[in-house]
């Protein structure tokens, strides 16, 4: 294959990935009037249309979600075998990015990854979160954290954290006039702070479990944000209830600043897990930070 169409299909993969010529001609450090034309060249070679253009959006049609399906993966595979090749140099190098979600960000992520970038000065992280559910493949990251349920069983999962448990908590004052919520059921009579998700703009929904019953409940309340730093907040200022991880409102329980209801409505779940294609080659770098985070319970 000739040198111009690598290059002509490595161009098709960042626009399709980016669903935006702009984004991809900033990733591929060109001119938006240069990759236009380069897959304007493409399309004309192939004598295929491969990819719809409006003012707003760019989507692919059928030839093009196929094109990139078959080429996309082995790009990814050659970009990671050169990776790879830093194994071969002293010190191990390069940039990882990880999509994550708050909280693991703050309480896993971020210690060890201070370590490592201590140790190792030709090693970049970047650190994404985001709560929504993201194709760490299209989306070019090495790795996702995500609790290990939400993991997909194509992936090799590592566990970097504990079982968790989530805790619906008020504060004192939020309880003066209103009366403990029994079961799940029962918020649906209280105020209640929302997380937003991503994802098609929803709530998150607040899971239960008890024995072999399951529940996901719709809450309402007059507040919602899309950091549970906020949350938090709200419901220690008598705004309304939140659904919080246990470690990150463990402190405010001891000391009586927030109240716990439905415990035995949130059982342990499986902790936070790395997560990464099985074909992946890691890179020495990668490696470094999985070994990091690796968590056994003799930790």
């Amino acid at each position: 294959m000739r040198r111009e169409n690598v290059n002509d299909l490595t161009a098709f993969i960042a626009v399709a990935r980016e669903k935006s010529f702009t984004k991809a001609a900033a990733r591929l450090r060109v001119s938006q009037s240069a990759l236009s034309y380069t897959i304007r060249t493409l399309e004309e070679r192939l004598d295929l249309r491969l990819l719809t253009r409006t003012t707003r959006s760019v989507s692919m049609t059928d030839a093009g979600e196929r094109l990139l399906r078959s080429i996309g993966p082995r790009f990814d595979e050659i970009e990671s075998e050169i990776a790879a090749l830093t194994a071969f140099r002293d010190k191990p190098a390069g940039t990882i990015r990880i999509t994550t979600v708050e909280h693991a960000a703050d309480t896993i992520l971020w210690p060890a990854i201070t370590k490592l970038l201590a140790a190792y000065p030709d090693i970049n992280v970047e650190i994404v979160s985001d709560y929504s559910v993201t194709d760490i493949v299209a989306e070019r990251y090495d790795a996702g954290v995500r609790l290990g349920e939400q993991v997909d069983k194509d992936m090799i999962a590592v566990p970097i954290g504990p079982d968790m448990r989530n805790a619906v908590v008020g504060s004192p004052s939020y309880f003066k006039s209103r009366t403990k919520p029994l079961n799940p059921e029962d918020l649906t009579g209280h105020s209640c702070i929302n997380l937003r998700l991503p994802t098609h703009g929803n709530f998150y929904a607040w899971e239960f479990r008890k024995g072999r019953r399951e529940l996901k409940v719709r809450v309402n309340g007059r507040a919602a944000f899309n950091t549970i730093g906020k949350i938090q907040d709200a419901v220690l200022k008598g705004l309304g209830l939140g659904y919080l991880p246990e470690d990150q409102v463990e402190a405010a329980i001891k000391s009586g600043r927030l109240l716990r209801v439905l415990a035995d409505w949130c059982p342990p779940r499986a902790g936070y897990h790395m997560y990464y294609p099985s074909r992946r080659q890691p890179t020495p770098a990668f490696a470094l930070l999985v070994n990091l985070l690796r968590y056994s319970k003799q930790n």
